[in-house]
């Protein structure tokens, strides 16, 4: 089953979200400003992912330049932000297969599908 963590106010989330459904796989949304990840779920994200924690950041959130901008941080202390506040979650993210992708573009998406 496919697995979108969706921002239903966010632009590239909703064309993401539409290319899974156009896909007629089965597919679970988790609304993750409502029903925000766990550090354990962010970890196993970030290696589905395959990328560094700060790669799943949102820099330009104004949560992140305020709090954050500048500082030296270590990978716990930038995973324990997202779990904190997780508007500063890049999105979408897709998870497919043991695979997983931030749509952005939304089209790359297709390419765990």
């Amino acid at each position: 089953m496919i697995r979108i963590y969706h921002n239903p106010r966010c632009s590239k989330s909703r064309q993401g979200l539409e290319i899974i459904k156009n896909s007629n796989q089965e597919y679970s949304i988790k609304e993750y400003l409502k029903n925000p990840p766990t550090i354990a779920e962010l970890n196993e994200l970030i290696q589905l992912l395959n990328i560094s924690p700060i790669q799943l950041i949102r820099t330009g959130e104004s949560v992140w330049k305020e709090n954050f901008k500048g500082k030296i941080l270590t990978d716990t202390e930038i995973v324990e932000a997202m779990a904190k506040y997780p508007k500063l979650i890049e999105r979408p993210i897709v998870i497919s297969n043991n695979r997983a992708v931030i749509g952005r573009p939304p089209e790359i998406i297709t390419t765990i599908l």
